[in-house]
């Protein structure tokens, strides 16, 4: 039997935004397979969006916005 997306995600290795600072906003990301995960690192057990990867690199590829 195949791990749920929650087990997998559970124990997946979250690395935390290089973007993020000292004031606790932080993005926390972890890839699992086929997908990419994203969270408040504030709220580690709270709701998650995930992406495909092609979306993902998509989006941390695009230009900065002002």
């Amino acid at each position: 039997m195949a791990p749920t997306t929650n087990a997998v995600v559970a124990v997946a290795g979250w690395r935390k935004s290089s973007h993020s600072g000292d004031e606790g906003a932080c993005v926390e990301v972890a890839v699992v397979p086929g997908t990419v995960a994203v969270r408040d690192s504030k709220d580690p057990h709270g709701p998650l969006l995930t992406f495909p990867p092609s979306a993902w690199t998509a989006f941390a590829q695009a230009p900065p916005t002002r």
